[in-house]
Order: structure tokens, then sequence, then C-alpha cells
């Protein structure tokens, strides 16, 4: 196949992936134009469909400024200023590189200083297009102003309603799914707060209003950035629906010095026909292709402290939690928060990374030799962006953090945000972290970011918004320097729980801490707007106490452990206090879960039932092997759990259940459905393992 074809005489390239196309063209101005995002055309169709025109009968007009392959009139894509006081852009078209799936198309403006390269990427094995932008000052002159520079915009058809998807939260509240219609004028969708957001996440769907789980037109779109972000969706009273996105948020500007190159990150795009569900298992098998550092490993059961010692931890208890979490199968032991410096609460001590002696005679090697000693890999919880003022390093530079002139430093959770976009901070970052990874059998680090910018200000500097952007980049930087050096380093992120979760960080580490909730029947929810878009060997998710120490919730072992092993299963709870029966238990699901890893973490995901019904399910499905995880959170009276129906199987093929035996025929599960052995009771639930006969 080929993946991307160029027209001379229409002046328009057509991308192919295995199931959609996509196709620009150039209009009599050398204005970008976009054509078609859908369904496969050949190069004879994609030339025969007519361009975008505006209710007057003329072609779509820029208003002044950059759209990037836009329809016009909309929300700018790219916002420009120039010292002369002009604005946007007048392109003019200087050829276009294709490289295997990599089409380049490079503009420059007809009288400013300014190159403009759209950038797109198609594969064999995926549906998903990356686009992106760079922008280039070719003269010696001023700076030009950008004011708003988005990575790509992307046009639907028109469509006789549109539906728009998205997640919205909180701290311990994060992916809540909405589904709702997308109101017409413009919608942004954004975070202003430095990092992905609890409140939000740099990705939509949209569809005609009629799409179901796995049936009708879905279009998608999820940016790769780790920083504040925007995506603007515009509807009009007739016309077609479009958006564009990208990195920063209103308000913020940048300077583009002559011969710089700004480039933009990746806003990818995916469209699909088999609904919501066959969308998600597209951007997982993305994600595990072309996104994971590492996507072809099992990620290990861990076991973290905090929840059973918060920061009164020392060497005998962490050994003795250590001991328990390798009897219960735990493959990897985390030592959380207080191991350095004076932090014995989150008031003091943050940016001190020297191991507290008193804690821990003779350093962590005690510990992780022990940890060790039972087969466990050792990780180690850090923080390296912020600082408490009571710590020896703020006493010390009380100007790295972010600040401006005359304004108090406001604190959250005790800490102020270090400027990373300073070099010298950093530097100093960097070099703490390789230390302690070189100096210790460090396998894995928990980077966490527990606070918003505030007062995000960078006092001397000539282009001070610009912070909002490089210590972003300082931060990948800083991972992806640490992980060459040290390839056997695994990284979870982790940002207050779930507010750093995208594929720019995915690209870098190897798991996401979901939520600081680890609540089994919040996590349902939670999970679930989780798993639209992200795959489940990124999800990490807890077992913890019961009642559950944020909510209070009383909820079964059986039930925590069931909605855990829909993700990457880990143990966090005070072992010390489970008891005998509880223990035995949580090592037989641990091992259980040992059985279906490799199905939940690298197979596709169907989702059953209704979450707001009686009872919901999860299906996994790799090779010849399926894993089902269904849950009842309420009991209804004279409603018993009906049997529920599978999906991605062999109509004609049997499926053996492995626990009891029973031999299932695919067209009858597909069909009728599997009958559910649930308990009785509230929070029921049941693990079903399948596997078809040769």
């Amino acid at each position: 196949m080929t993946l991307v074809t160029y027209l001379a005489e229409h002046r328009l390239w057509l991308l192919r992936t295995p199931a959609t196309s996509y196709a620009l063209r150039l209009d009599a101005d050398d204005r970008p134009r976009h054509v078609h995002w859908g369904p496969p055309l050949t190069a004879e169709q994609a030339a025969t469909v007519p361009g975008p025109v505006c209710r007057d009968g003329s072609s779509f007009q820029t208003e002044g400024y950059g759209e990037l392959e836009g329809p016009g009139f909309g929300a700018p894509s790219l916002l420009l200023r120039y010292t002369d006081g002009g604005a946007g852009v007048e392109w003019r078209h200087l050829g276009h590189e294709i490289d295997g799936g990599h089409l380049a198309v490079r503009f420059a403006d007809r009288h400013h200083p300014l190159e403009i390269t759209l950038h797109y990427r198609v594969r064999e094995d995926t549906d998903v297009i990356e686009r992106w932008t760079e922008l280039r000052h070719t003269g010696d002159g001023e700076p030009i102003r950008l004011e708003r520079s988005d990575s790509a915009s992307w046009t639907l058809p028109v469509l006789p309603g549109v539906r728009v998807s998205h997640v919205v939260g909180g701290w311990s509240s994060e992916s809540q799914l909405k589904r709702e219609p997308l109101p017409y004028g413009e919608t942004v969708l954004t975070n202003r707060r430095g990092t992905t957001g609890h409140q939000a996440n740099p990705w939509l769907m949209l569809d005609a209003g009629t799409a179901g789980e796995e049936h009708g037109e879905v279009w998608s779109a999820a940016l790769a950035w780790s920083g504040s972000w925007q995506i603007t969706v515009q509807r009009p009273p007739s016309g077609p629906v479009a958006l564009t996105g990208g990195f920063g948020h209103d308000g913020l500007s940048w300077r583009l010095a002559p011969g710089e190159t700004w480039t933009t990150p990746v806003f990818a795009g995916l469209y699909g026909a088999s609904g919501f569900g066959g969308i998600s298992r597209a951007w997982h098998a993305y994600t595990l292709r072309h996104v994971l550092p590492h996507p072809g490993e099992l990620r290990p059961v861990v076991y973290n402290s905090w929840e059973a010692t918060g920061f009164d931890v020392d060497l005998d208890g962490q050994v003795r939690l250590a001991e328990q979490a390798a009897a219960l199968g735990a493959e990897l032991f985390v030592l959380d928060d207080g191991w350095f410096g004076a932090r014995a609460s989150d008031r003091a001590g943050l940016g001190d990374w020297q191991v507290n002696l008193d804690r821990f005679p003779g350093g962590l090697d005690k510990l992780i030799a022990a940890v060790h000693g039972h087969g466990m890999r050792f990780g180690l919880w850090v923080e390296p962006e912020m600082v408490n003022p009571d710590s020896d390093l703020y006493r010390r530079n009380p100007d790295w953090v972010l600040h401006m002139p005359h304004r108090t430093r406001t604190t959250l959770r005790n800490q102020l945000v270090l400027n990373f976009a300073r070099p010298d901070v950093a530097a100093w970052a960097h070099d703490w972290l390789d230390r302690l990874v070189t100096d210790h059998e460090i396998d894995f680090l928990k980077w966490d970011f527990n606070r918003a910018f505030t007062e995000a200000g960078h006092p001397g500097h000539d282009d001070p918004d610009r912070l909002w952007i490089d210590h972003v980049r300082a931060v990948y930087a800083i991972i992806d320097r640490l992980r060459a050096d040290h390839p056997h380093l695994r990284i979870e992120s982790c940002a207050g729980g779930g507010g750093r979760a995208d594929l720019g960080i995915l690209a870098r580490t190897d798991e996401v801490w979901t939520s600081d909730n680890t609540d089994a029947v919040d996590r349902l929810g939670i999970q679930h707007g989780y798993g639209q878009l992200y795959p489940a060997r990124t999800m990490a998710a807890w077992v913890t106490d019961s009642p559950n120490p944020l909510t209070g919730r009383l909820v079964p072992l059986r039930f925590r452990f069931h909605v855990a092993m829909a993700g990457v299963l880990g143990l966090g709870g005070n072992l010390p206090e489970w008891t005998p029966d509880e223990l035995a238990e949580a090592a037989e699901l641990v091992a259980r879960y040992k059985e279906i890893r490799p199905v939940v973490q690298h197979g596709e995901l169907y989702r059953l039932g209704d979450t707001d019904g009686p009872v919901s399910a999860v299906q996994y499905v790799l090779d010849d092997q399926i894993v089902v995880l269904a849950y009842r959170v309420s009991a209804r009276f004279g409603h018993p759990a009906e049997d529920l129906r599978l999906a991605g199987l062999n109509p004609s093929s049997r499926y053996r259940d492995t626990a009891t035996g029973h031999v299932h025929h695919g067209a009858v599960l597909t069909f009728h459905g599997l009958p559910l052995d649930l308990p009785g009771g509230d929070h029921a639930s049941t693990l079903i393992h399948l596997i078809r006969e040769p």
C-alpha cells in the first residue's frame, strides 16, 4: 500500500491508513485546505471531492490568521504578530517531501521571514494519523510573536447532529466520561495548571449522536503533551465541525527569534466506523505499538507502602512490609514519601533528596538488599519538580521557583514549583536523580507532581511565558536522558493521582497512577473514562484497605481485587492489619491475576453492559484467550444478573472455562450470553477466563 500519494495536477495529497484515508489540497492562493477524513478513497475519488466554500459561494478566508488546514472563519490555529503591526500568514507553497508515511508540506509567508512546515505521518498498522507543525524564523531582524501555535486542525464532514465525548473531573475523581450534544459556537476544552490536569484530558471524540459502543462512525483526536493545553471545537449553524488543538493556553505568547525553529507536539487523529469500542481499541493498539518505551513488557504487581505507613517510615518497618508483600506475590516494592531530608510531613524537606539516616541507618542499601532478597524489584517515590519553603534547597536558592516580582508566593500542599525552564534547575534535578539511580540498585521511580503552577513568572527572562513550554520539555529531556543512561529503569507518571496522563508522558514512562482514589466503586467510573483512550497496560490500580481510607466505603476484598485486576494490579493496603484469611485470599487472587495478566495488559478491550445498569463488565481478548471481569455494585430485588453477551469471539469456536472446565460455543456466548455466577448482595464480582479449544 502506498501510504502517501501526490496528484500534481490537482495539487492534492492523499494519505492512506489500513481502513481510512485523509486528503488535503492547495487552493489558488496556496492555502492548505482540508478535503477528506474518513473511509478509504482512491486518489481519483479524492480529486473529485469539492473544496469547502462559504455560504456566499466564495472560498473560506483566513481573516488575517494562519489556519493550519482548517476551513476558515474559525478559531485560529496559528496566531502571529509582527513588529510592523501585521498578523497572520499569506501562504506561499515551497514544496513537499514524502518519506514513506511521512509527508512534510513547506510554506513561506509572502512577505515576512517565516517558514511553516505541516507534518503528517501515517503507518501501515494503525489508522491513527499524526500531525504537527514547525515554524522557522528565516530572517535576522526582530522576533515574531506567537500568540497561538496549535499543532493541527481537524475537519469533519457535515453531520446531521454532533455529540462530543470527553472526560471531566478533579483530584480523586478523574476521567469521568461525558457524552453530550456539542453546542453551536465554540467549545473550548483546556487546562491552565501547567500539567495535563485532573479536570480534563487532551482528547475528545465526535460522532453524529448515533454511535454506540460497537457501531457507528467516530472521529477523535488526542494531543501528546503534558503541560497546559487547549482544544477548540467549532460547530457553525451550517457546515462542518472543526477542531484545533495544541500546547499552551489563552493569554500566553512566545517569541520566535531569528534562526529559531518552533516545533509543536503531535495532535493525532483517528477515524473509525466501529463505535466507541472500536476507536478505543485502535488507540490502545497505537499506544502499545508506537508510544510506550517497552510495550511488550508485562507490568509487575507492585506493593506501595504509602497507605500502610504514610510519612512514618523506617528500615525495620519497611523490611517487614516487604516480607509480607513478597509472600502475597508482589514483584516490585516501592518506598513512598518520607525517606529523605527532614520529611516527617508534607511541610518540610521536599527538595532535599538525601536519605534520612535516622530512619535508614547506612542509607537505603539494607532495605534494597532485603527487597531484592525476596525476589522483588525496588522502587522509590520522588517529586523532582517541587520544593518546600522549609527546606535547605529553598533557603539556598529561593529564586529557583516559579514566582513574580512583588507577588506572594502561594503554597499549595505546603510546596512551590521549581522552574525547570531554567537550565541550572533542570541540570540540578537530573544530577541528583542520576546519582540516586547510579548509587543504588533502583529499578523504578514513581515520579509525582502534586500542585499546579501559580505565580508562573520567570523574572529576568526576556520571554517569560516560554516557561509553560520549556518546563515540560525539560521534564521530557530529563526522563529521556535517565532512561538512556539506565536502560533497566522503569518510571510511573503520577501527579496527585491522574493529573499527568497523556500520550506525551506515556512515550517516556511505563504506566500512570490513575487516581489517588482507590475506592473500588469509584474506580469503576475512573477506569471506564481512562480506558476510552489509554490501554490497560498503562493503568495502575491498587487494592487497599476497607473501609477505604478516602471514602470510608466498605467493600469486599474480592471486589476490590477484581476492579484492580482490570489494569496493572498493585497492592497498597496496611498488610499487618489484614487477617490471615484476607492474606490467604489476596495471595490466591494475585496468583490468579498473573495467569490472566498477558490478556489484560495486551489484549483487546470490549466494554460490556451499561455502566449505569445492574451489571457492567470488561472483556479482554488476546489470541485464543478471553478474560471477563463483571461487577454488580448494588443488588436489586427481582433483578438477577442477566447472561452477559460477549464480543470479539469466533462463533464457530468452542471456549473452555479454565475454572470449571465447562465448554461454551462461541455463537451462544455472542448471541445469548455467558451466565454470571455472582455472589449475593452488593459489591459482587466475578472473573471468567476462557480458552478457545483447538
